[in-house]
């Protein structure tokens, strides 16, 4: 996907997003600042920690945990939730979506950053309970259907598998996915996994409209037999979802792990990371992990 397709797709998905802004219901959601999640939470807290959900952003809110992320887009004619935490964490995030005055019935789809267990493994769970439909990348279709981690992937042999779900369909990157007048843009972010997905939406209040992005974790980790510097074209695919991933408007960054993006420091009110600097670490940081394959030969 081209800078200049990206960057129509923003524009076009904006232009929606400004007409169409919905706004955050009444009552229970009113209540839920984000010194909750602040006082509730440390960085890198555990993974079914239960934290309060509060309102990110217009019509984007946190549900998640202490330690992992969920991200609710909510809607006129139903919401979308992308990522669902662990089996443990699912009933959490159910619950959150629940304080906030939403009904989980109403989620009508499901999306995911990358598939692993911490992160995936609670949306059969979260099926079971709202109904809605999981769609997912290609490459993560396979993993989600049954449980266990791909081959190909570079944590494979590191993880438990977790309970299957029904993948009701695919989503293409760079092609908006629409639900009523909620426009998202899944953007190919392969390298923590290889079906991983970055989004990217606009959400307002009122007329301050703002470019949000929840980017996949994308830290190069991996079992201890694996060797990034052996798959190059893995390596190439990293670092073009790298460069997708920096090329996107971003006005407020969510990661999948809170404390990569630097929650906690934007809710107290320090500079947030951009989505250009989170890019940019992470290709530091695989960088290095070459560097050090490299020198272990």
């Amino acid at each position: 996907m081209s800078a200049r397709l990206v960057a129509t797709l923003l524009l076009a998905g904006l232009a929606a997003s400004r007409a169409t802004a919905v706004p955050p219901p009444p009552g229970p959601a009113a209540a839920a600042p984000a010194s909750a999640w602040v006082e509730a939470c440390t960085d890198w807290d555990e993974w079914d920690k239960a934290g309060p959900p509060y309102r990110i952003f217009g019509n984007t809110y946190y549900v998640g945990t202490c330690g992992i992320a969920a991200i609710l887009i909510a809607g006129e004619t139903g919401h979308i939730l992308i990522d669902g935490g662990s089996r443990g964490g699912a009933p959490l995030v159910s619950t959150n979506i629940a304080k906030l005055g939403f009904r989980p019935s109403d989620v009508k789809i499901l999306l995911h950053s990358h598939e692993h267990f911490d992160h995936v493994g609670g949306l059969a769970g979260l099926q079971r309970i709202t109904g809605a439909r999981l769609l997912a990348s290609q490459a993560a279709a396979p993993v989600l259907r049954s449980g266990e981690t791909a081959s190909d992937d570079p944590q494979y042999g590191m993880h438990d598998p977790f309970a299957p779900a029904r993948v009701d369909g695919l989503v293409t990157p760079g092609e908006p996915l629409t639900l009523g007048t909620l426009s998202l843009i899944p953007i190919a972010t392969p390298g923590h996994t290889t079906g991983a997905l970055s989004w990217t939406w606009t959400s307002c209040e009122g007329a301050d409209c703002r470019a949000m992005v929840y980017a996949d974790s994308l830290s190069p980790v991996s079992a201890e037999n694996y060797r990034f510097s052996d798959h190059p074209e893995w390596i190439t695919a990293y670092h073009a979802g790298l460069a997708r991933l920096r090329e996107v408007s971003c006005d407020i960054l969510m990661t999948p792990h809170p404390s990569a993006s630097g929650m906690r420091a934007r809710l107290v009110g320090e500079p947030a990371m951009t989505c250009a600097a989170y890019a940019d670490a992470i290709h530091a940081r695989l960088d290095e992990r070459l560097e050090q394959e490299r020198a272990a030969r």
